[in-house]
């Protein structure tokens, strides 16, 4: 893996332009988010810090030829393409009230292979390994920034129950956003979508444990906290289908589902690998 300055320094340029972006969005929109449409810096600055990230990450996982994996480039694997995922949906959805809350992460999960570059994996892990984490890195994604819509719904209905009654302005983060029902077909949009690469993530590491890794098929704790989020999230989409559920009964699940997955990969690594100090 590439170490000294020549690594760390792109890795800190990058996260403090991430950071900058953030607070030059948030300004922005606090002081007039109709001349932020009109301005569109991150139009061009986001796919920009995004490709850098990009590159990073591929050094970071494929650098001097090693195949390295763990908790930290899952991270950043995972923030990565949710920024990109933001910057595509920008072009079709008013959703800039959530880059302040996107990019703050992601410069946090670029920063942290720094500190946690993972273990080396196996080099004759062959193309369907690779295929099975693409899809698992892309259902992390969809969820998290479902996630993310999630969590803006919920504080934009706490803001509306609280009522307009009085007088102050509402949070920069509740402008150029859509409406919560536009939202609501969105996040579940998202999550359909997440779903998808999920039951091939979790389907293809069942079926075909030891063809993917190399040994039969566990029960651990990754394994049950991704089969418990699989569950949640196919019970989220019958749910819809079957009792029409929507408004908070629909967060509270999208929010226990990304729980699940969280603790299926990311929170197992991290133990490992730092609490354990195991690769």
């Amino acid at each position: 893996m590439a170490n000294g300055s020549f690594y760390v320094a792109p890795h800190v340029l990058i996260a403090g332009l991430y950071l900058l972006l953030a607070r030059q969005v948030w300004t922005s929109l606090a002081v007039d988010g109709a001349a932020v449409v009109r301005s569109g810096v991150d139009r061009w600055a986001l796919p920009i810090l995004a490709i850098g990230h990009g590159v990073l990450l591929t050094i970071g996982v494929f650098g001097n030829g090693e195949f390295r994996f763990g908790f930290a480039l899952a991270l950043s694997a995972t923030l990565w393409l949710t920024v990109l995922i933001l910057w595509l949906e920008g072009f079709f959805v008013p959703l800039r009230g959530l880059q302040p809350v996107v990019l703050p992460a992601a410069a946090v999960a670029l920063l942290l292979p720094l500190l946690f570059p993972g273990g080396m994996i196996a080099a004759d892990r062959g193309l369907a390994f690779k295929l099975h984490l693409l899809a698992a890195i892309l259902a992390y994604s969809l969820l998290t920034i479902a996630a993310l819509h999630a969590l803006l719904m919920a504080a934009l209905d706490r803001e509306l129950h609280r009522g307009k009654r009085d007088a102050r302005d509402p949070s920069p983060l509740f402008r150029q956003i859509p409406p919560l029902l536009a939202m609501e077909s969105l996040l579940f949009k998202l999550i359909l979508a997440g779903f998808v690469l999920l039951t091939l993530t979790v389907g293809s590491g069942l079926l075909f444990s030891e063809y993917l890794f190399g040994r039969a098929l566990r029960f651990e704790h990754k394994t049950v906290f991704a089969l418990a989020a699989w569950l949640v999230f196919a019970g989220l989409l019958a749910g819809r289908v079957i009792f029409g559920w929507r408004g908070r009964v629909a967060l509270r699940w999208t929010f226990a589902g990304f729980a699940m997955l969280i603790l299926a990969y990311v929170g197992s690594r991290f133990v490992l690998e730092v609490v354990l100090g195991r690769g």
